[in-house]
């Protein structure tokens, strides 16, 4: 077995130690047999009981484990299995339970993994265990009711809970289960050509989506499924940082701005490459897994799907080099502002419960990788900038008005003869009366007239006004030179705002310290360093003395420099490599 394999069996093997003094052994609670998870209590969801679940079986079944046929270990899986039927509602569900309670998009998650214990338990010729396996097959029984007929929340939803039914349907092959996962289906895979799904999560939701539709392909006969599959693996081989960051700047789920890396992306490259014989693939697997430190969600745990799906043994493919110097647009071609347009017709009128309509996919990314340096480049999404030097991590680089008021989302992104175009009007007008003929008849009414009773969509605008601010991005010679300029409007209070990791140092002349990690470069230049590598940024400026911009947030565990502006203006920064 490769280095890796082995990695992960002392991974699990440690966590399997941690975690059995968690368990609750106590049958008057009713969480009996579950195990404590950070919240202090045992859940019944994919990131709790179930994923730990999931490293026990492991453990249990692999003779390179020292926990190979461990009576103790057996006894405690047993038990959580039977908190898993406890804590199962009567419709067959389970709850997320910080929120998403009787769900069925969480009880597919948790479906996605115990399918795969339960068969990899089939597999052995030990009695011991049959107890525990038949426990584990009557709770994905129970969720068939609820896997038939649930709904979702959100995009990747629809696909934790088709590959939920394709799962299930190898265990019980009731057609009813296929045909409610091609319902599904129907609606068609939500991914640019590119390779960009929806939520533009490449810190948790693209390997949700690639693991899931991976299973439904191969288990429902619909090899078209992982053409989508293969386009997020090819993209997120240039959304990776130096250090191995993903790149979260514009994500649409809570992963955005966070530090994730590859490791959930492991077992998905080593299934796809040894499905495609794909070089790329195998090396990124490789990669992936050099992160793994933990159990990940029970639905995808690396170690687990090794051994279940033995043709993941890819040790006589070719690995190819992975690309760390190039220049690309992601989603260049993309339509979106047709698909933009065209949502106008659809008929929801930008309301969905639970989830954001996402109207971001298939926006343009730049990416600039350059062995140590890693340049994005982004519209809209709150920072349109950001930059990776070696250990020195630029967060991104934003930009608010008082003229929205806000952060400002750069509508458009082009690239124009070396350098990078960012532009955006804004559009701010004033409410007129309500036209008499759109008005409530008032003749048979009495008391007061509530603002929220209003027609207001039919109040005509009065006064538009606009406001233009484009940025433009040049690399020069071991430096970035990026121009904001505005268009004549006058006394439009403006910040731009660097964004820094709270690990390096920040000095400067002109530098002011307005509290913890807040900083305004009023002049001149600064600089940021991080164990012996640096940035420096210039130059500043301090046209007004607002400390913060209305509707603007800077989120914790960052430091930010500010520099203020004032309507009209044409500044000019530099970041230079040290």
């Amino acid at each position: 077995m490769d280095a890796i394999y082995h990695h992960l069996v002392k991974i699990n093997d440690d966590y399997t130690t941690s975690t059995l003094p968690l368990q609750i052994l106590d049958p008057s609670s009713k969480y009996d047999g579950g195990i404590r998870d950070e919240t202090g209590i045992a859940r019944a969801s994919h990131m709790s009981s179930p994923s730990i679940m999931a490293c026990w079986v492991s453990a249990l079944v692999n003779e390179d484990s020292r926990y190979y046929h461990d009576e103790t270990l057996l006894a405690a899986l047993d038990k959580a299995a039977q908190f898993m039927l406890n804590r199962q509602h009567p419709d067959g569900t389970v709850s997320l339970g910080s929120t998403n309670y009787n769900s069925p998009p969480d009880t597919g998650f948790v479906v996605g993994g115990v399918t795969q214990m339960y068969q990899l338990l089939e597999q052995q010729n030990w009695a011991a265990v049959e107890p525990a396996q038949a426990k584990l097959k009557l709770f994905l029984e129970r969720t068939i009711p609820a896997m038939l007929t649930g709904g979702c929340h959100t995009p990747n939803h629809r696909w934790v809970i088709t590959a939920a039914l394709a799962l299930l349907f190898d265990i019980f092959p009731m057609p009813q289960l296929a045909a409610r996962a091609n319902e599904w289906l129907a609606e068609g895979l939500d991914i640019t050509e590119d390779g960009e799904w929806t939520e533009r999560s490449n810190g948790i939701y693209n390997a949700v989506s690639d693991i899931a539709l991976y299973h439904t392909a191969r288990l429902l006969n619909r090899p078209e499924l992982l053409e989508g599959v293969r386009r997020n693996l090819n993209m997120m081989m240039y959304l990776v940082h130096p250090s191995g960051e993903v790149v979260t700047d514009y994500s649409g789920r809570q992963d955005f701005g966070q530090t994730y890396d590859m490791a959930t992306y492991f077992l998905i490259y080593r299934l796809m490459a040894a499905h495609d014989r794909n070089p790329l693939f195998a090396a990124m697997s490789d990669y992936a897994g050099t992160f793994i430190r933990k159990a990940e969600g029970v639905n995808n745990n690396a170690l687990l799907g090794l051994l279940l799906y033995p043709d993941t043994a890819i040790r006589d493919l070719e690995r190819a080099e992975l690309p760390e110097q190039y220049t690309l647009m992601i989603n260049e071609k993309h339509p979106i502002d047709e698909h933009l347009q065209r949502m106008e017709r659809v008929g929801h009128h930008m309301k969905i419960q639970h989830s954001s309509m996402h109207v971001a996919f298939g926006a343009p990314i730049v990416r600039i990788r350059d062995h140590d340096l890693s340049v994005t480049m982004m519209p809209l999404a709150p920072s349109f900038f950001s930059l990776r030097h070696g250990k020195v991590r630029l967060l991104g680089i934003k930009l608010s008005t008082s003229f929205s008021p806000g952060i400002i989302k750069f509508d458009r992104l082009t690239a124009e003869a070396g350098s990078y175009k960012l532009s955006t009007i804004m559009e701010k007008g004033y409410s007129g009366p309500i036209p008499r003929k759109h008005l409530p008849d008032r003749r048979n009414q009495t008391g007061g007239s509530p603002w929220y009773l209003l027609p207001h969509q039919h109040r005509p605008m009065t006064h538009l006004q606009t406001h233009e601010i484009q940025a433009e991005m040049t690399a020069g010679e071991s430096e970035w030179q990026i121009r904001i300029h505005s268009d004549a409007r006058e006394d439009v209070f403006t910040q731009l705002t660097f964004i820094l990791g709270d690990e390096g140092q920040v000095s400067g002349m002109g530098l002011e310290n307005v509290g913890e990690g807040k900083y305004f470069l009023k002049s001149g230049a600064m600089k940021y360093e991080v164990e012996g590598e640096a940035i420096e940024i210039s130059s500043g400026a301090y046209e007004h003395l607002l400390p913060v911009l209305r509707e603007d947030q800077h989120p914790a565990g960052c430091q930010y420099v500010h520099v203020n502006l004032v309507t009209p203006f044409d500044y000019t920064c530099k970041i230079r490599l040290l």
